[in-house]
């Protein structure tokens, strides 16, 4: 082993992807309460947030999104249309392309929707400078590893 290495640790509370690990477990249990009022699951709120920023989205662009594979989203989407949240349609330029769009009762929690984040900050206990300086290493993260 070399002085540039560090030292390899097999204590779990040293594990870095354990830490993220507990943090996310943590992070969405803190959501489950307040999605609940909406009746929506963090993965339905996660979909309708890209929905509300962007409109009509091609699945295919909002599983890259969120990163998650074809075969997650396509029962994600079948839950949230059957809930009446949001709707799928072939496109009219490539039949192959599914468009997804959120409803007018989507529209509807997007008020509701909108308390969420700030509920979350303060249940956390970070200030507004705090999250955006935490979010901003796991981005960097994200992109290191990826």
């Amino acid at each position: 082993m070399t002085d540039e290495e560090p030292e390899a640790s097999t204590l779990l509370d040293q594990q870095l992807c354990f830490a993220l690990y507990a943090a996310q477990r943590a992070v969405t249990a803190a959501y489950r309460p307040l999605l609940d009022e909406l009746g929506l699951t963090y993965p339905q709120y996660l979909v309708l947030l890209v929905l509300w920023e962007r409109g009509e989205t091609p699945v295919k662009e909002l599983a890259a999104t969120l990163r998650l594979d074809y075969g997650t989203v396509s029962p994600l989407l079948k839950r949230l249309e059957a809930a009446g949240l949001v709707r799928r349609e072939r496109s009219a330029r490539d039949e192959r392309s599914v468009l997804v769009a959120s409803t007018g009762r989507a529209e509807e929690l997007r008020e509701r929707a909108g308390r969420v984040p700030g509920r979350l900050l303060a249940a956390t206990g970070l200030d507004g400078t705090e999250a955006a300086r935490l979010r901003e290493e796991l981005w960097r993260l994200t992109e290191r590893i990826s």
